[in-house]
């Protein structure tokens, strides 16, 4: 009776065959190890009296590759893998929340319309004008609310509240 180290050598073509016949182009190695897998267990399993183990081998290390793709196929089905793209949207919008939020801590003591000029400017990026156009104001209010909301955050910054 050979070794397993000369039937892995006899039969290693066998195992790439099967790879080919079932079209195996992604986790080559994988597949490969399944297939010397499945050869040891045809080598251990066999009798010769039943036929030739060649074709016995060839069968069993082809079932076994094809059960292997059955799971990879389901698995694929069943587990959805977000791509870059989602997993970078959700970081935006986190990165977002978290900045709007930290603004909202340098409004603390601050009028509602004093806090929309400081989300409108920082968060939003609009300038003095584009605010004035949203809430129909002269430029002069805006920048008269600008002077007042600045100082009262200097204001909380000197005493620590922010």
């Amino acid at each position: 009776m050979e070794s397993f180290d000369q039937i892995v050598e006899n039969y290693q073509p066998m195992i790439y065959h099967a790879m080919k016949s079932l079209a195996i182009y992604k986790n080559k190695d994988e597949f490969f190890q399944t297939g010397l897998i499945a050869l040891w267990d045809a080598h251990q399993r066999f009798d010769h009296e039943k036929g030739e183990f060649s074709s016995y081998a060839y069968s069993y290390i082809k079932g076994r590759m094809m059960t292997n793709l059955t799971k990879h196929r389901q698995n694929e089905e069943q587990n959805v893998y977000p791509d870059d793209n989602f997993w970078g949207n959700i970081m935006e919008e986190e990165k977002q929340w978290l900045e709007q939020e930290h603004l909202q801590n340098y409004c603390i003591g601050l009028s509602d319309k004093q806090t929309q000029w400081v989300i409108d400017t920082f968060y939003k990026g609009m300038t003095t004008r584009d605010i004035a156009e949203k809430e129909q104001l002269s430029l002069s209010a805006i920048k008269k609310r600008k002077t007042v909301t600045l100082a009262k955050i200097r204001e909380n910054i000197e005493r620590g509240v922010v």
